[in-house]
């Protein structure tokens, strides 16, 4: 590929190059390693920097997940702007920046600070690399290049902690934010030299603060995408919770030390088999009726799991509760893509930021939910299971209301 014969919009005619694949997947393979590699730290980075609670350490993981919830509403537009490469430039600089705040970090409101900068800057390499897909291809190319890349996300969750582990056993826990800032500054480097802009200056838009305010405004008053947008933060509330205490629960609570990114990766891989499933479910039986079910399901599964643990001291054997978790995580996984779709469903004439709007939304109501629920780890399962059962019946709730006000929506 080229730099100097960029390619034109919408070019499916020469399909995608494994290089351009590559290259979007590294991209946007930063936000799960920037998540989950860190868990295997949390205690490390707490002991060294001087935290004497241990459910203060979840704070590293939510607020990197506040940070891409500012970060999202501003670069989709930013970049309709100014271009794909100098919003991808800027969500950089400020990832580098965060990245060298976290490594020389001595105080934990620096080490806050340093993960609040690597979320709004991940966030744009994130949101643009999907617009730049966009730029170069549509209809089935599209799908087709989308589903190779958003596959790493089946992938990365799963090996990202243990690459954190990995890097525990040689050095200490700043080698994990060095890892980071080197793929960010290859990254960076890799799309400069490589990838041609893909937004011509004819094609841009002048950034608009009233668009964006605008796009809020409408998902607001637009019935379907405020309550599907709360639904979406629901359940990602109750991800974000799981996220937050994994790493207490498995390696701390369970004992499992060093074996703790195995089980948690055989738990991503229940949401990624649930994203490729869904594939083919969507087609049969619709978005709200895979939604519906699914949160009966986290609902019932959850229920099931608080009682059964409870009779068992609150912390069951771990093959009882992967048994529980398993079904519970793939459900999960089925709701990610089908809510957002459904939030998504009347934005099409605004689509760009709508999309931004409803990520930033969803996200600003899980992040608080999930680390209420953190914080309330107590070293046993049920106040997670506990908040993922009535997240459920909430979500549920919800979803149901929707149902009879407006009818069924595919």
């Amino acid at each position: 590929m080229s730099s100097s014969t960029p390619p034109s919009s919408h070019s499916n005619e020469h399909g995608a190059s494994k290089e351009f694949i590559v290259l979007m997947a590294f991209i946007i393979s930063l936000v799960a390693l920037s998540i989950d590699a860190m868990l295997p730290a949390l205690p490390d980075i707490g002991r060294d920097l001087g935290v004497n609670e241990p459910n203060r350490n979840q704070l590293i993981v939510s607020i990197l997940m506040l940070g891409m919830a500012v970060g999202q509403m501003i670069y989709g537009p930013l970049s309709d702007s100014i271009g794909r490469k100098p919003a991808i430039h800027l969500g950089y600089g400020l990832f580098i920046i965060g990245s060298l705040l976290s490594i020389f970090a001595t105080d934990f409101n620096i080490m806050l600070l340093g993960r609040l900068l690597q979320g709004v800057g991940v966030s744009g390499p994130r949101i643009v690399a999907v617009a730049l897909i966009r730029d170069r291809f549509e209809g089935r190319m599209m799908a087709q290049v989308l589903s190779y890349v958003m596959s790493v996300f089946i992938i990365v969750p799963a090996m990202a902690p243990a690459v954190g582990q990995a890097i525990l056993l040689f050095t200490e826990w700043q080698g994990i934010f060095v890892l980071l800032l080197l793929m960010a500054i290859a990254a960076l480097v890799w799309l400069q030299l490589r990838q041609p802009e893909t937004l011509t200056p004819e094609r841009r838009k002048p950034f608009s603060l009233r668009n964006i305010l605008r796009a809020i405004r409408e998902v607001c008053y637009t019935p379907v995408a405020l309550g599907f947008t709360l639904v979406t933060g629901i359940v990602q509330g109750a991800f974000l919770a799981y996220l937050n205490t994994a790493q207490q629960l498995f390696q701390v609570e369970y004992g499992l030390g060093e074996h703790f990114p195995a089980v948690f990766a055989a738990l991503a891989l229940a949401i990624g088999l649930a994203s490729v499933a869904n594939a083919r479910l969507v087609v049969r039986f619709g978005m709200q009726k895979i939604a519906t079910y699914a949160l009966m399901a986290v609902s019932v599964i959850s229920l099931i799991c608080f009682v059964v643990s409870a009779m068992m001291g609150g912390l069951p054997p771990l093959s009882v509760l992967m048994g529980f978790l398993l079904p519970l995580l793939f459900c999960v996984g089925l709701l990610f893509g089908n809510l957002n779709a459904l939030a998504m469903g009347p934005l099409g004439h605004i689509a760009g930021v709508g999309a931004a709007v409803v990520g930033c939304l969803s996200t600003l109501v899980s992040v608080p939910i999930g680390i209420v629920i953190g914080q309330a780890f107590n070293g046993t399962v049920l106040p997670l299971i506990g908040g993922f059962a009535l997240l459920g019946v909430l979500a549920l709730i919800v979803v149901l209301i929707i149902r009879s006000k407006l009818g069924e929506i595919h």
